[in-house]
């Protein structure tokens, strides 16, 4: 049996993907890094002016609007994007928003609104997308979790977030549970400190830097790129054998 290339095992030729929360941040990096690797990849999110601006950057990405927690709307989404490109073989569940607030005075509205997108949106997608992988008995979902679904981020103050990742990690293993004997990947890549939309104010704080600093191992957030690799392991078939695991690269921060 001859084995396969490392170029062949992470190419992701001929595959559709599908990408939410792809308008900014670490959804950009990762729409661009699924585009490297070969695939057709649809970018969705709300702000579809950024997403168009994106293609226009950067040829052969797809943009669509949709917001991940209207179920309606991600349904009609999904089945005309299967009209159109056939099939989606990966699944990148990205989209996410905080809200920060003391745990005893956060508004309900907010809690609602974090577990709407975070968790409750991902759990659509997974199921809308992940109907046609079981019929083909083939596919990959990444969800985009956060260290903090593993460890408390006290002091600063993200409850309903620490309880949407952590949630989502444990859908992760779920799904991956049921549906790893009909062909389905399913695992969560859990970031550390990355600079994106919701973070580069924090990080570019003198307190934010240090508090970085002190607690991961590696002494400082996370580079742009950085998480490519991780992805691409899990989206591709170089993670063929992975399922139902969290993938964390936080710099060593939960190892303490």
């Amino acid at each position: 049996m001859t084995a396969a290339t490392p170029q062949k095992l992470f190419d992701l030729t001929g595959r559709v993907a599908l990408i939410t929360g792809a308008s900014s941040g670490l959804g950009v990096g990762f729409a661009l890094a699924l585009r490297a690797a070969g695939a057709t990849v649809i970018t969705m999110a709300r702000r579809v002016d950024l997403l168009e601006q994106l293609a226009v950057e950067h040829p052969g990405l797809v943009p669509v609007e949709c917001d991940v927690s209207d179920e309606a709307a991600v349904e009609e989404v999904v089945r005309t994007l299967v009209v159109k490109h056939g099939a989606i073989d990966v699944l990148v569940n990205n989209a996410g928003t905080t809200s920060s607030a003391p745990a005893e005075d956060e508004p309900m509205t907010d809690v609602r609104r974090v577990l709407e997108v975070n968790l409750v949106g991902a759990y659509i997608l997974c199921q809308q997308v992940g109907r046609g992988m079981l019929e083909r008995r083939s596919g990959s979902i990444v969800n985009i979790s956060s260290m903090l679904g593993q460890v408390a981020s006290a002091p600063i103050n993200q409850a309903a977030y620490c309880a949407s990742k952590g949630a989502l990690d444990q859908l992760t293993r779920e799904l991956a549970a049921q549906w790893a004997v009909r062909g389905v990947r399913v695992n969560s890549l859990a970031p550390g400190y990355f600079p994106s939309e919701l973070s580069t104010p924090f990080l570019e704080s003198e307190w934010g830097a240090k508090h970085v600093a002190r607690n991961a191992p590696l002494g400082r957030p996370g580079r742009p790129g950085e998480l490519d690799g991780a992805l691409l392991l899990l989206a591709s078939d170089a993670g063929s054998y992975i399922t139902g695991q969290v993938l964390t690269v936080d710099g060593g921060w939960t190892v303490r």
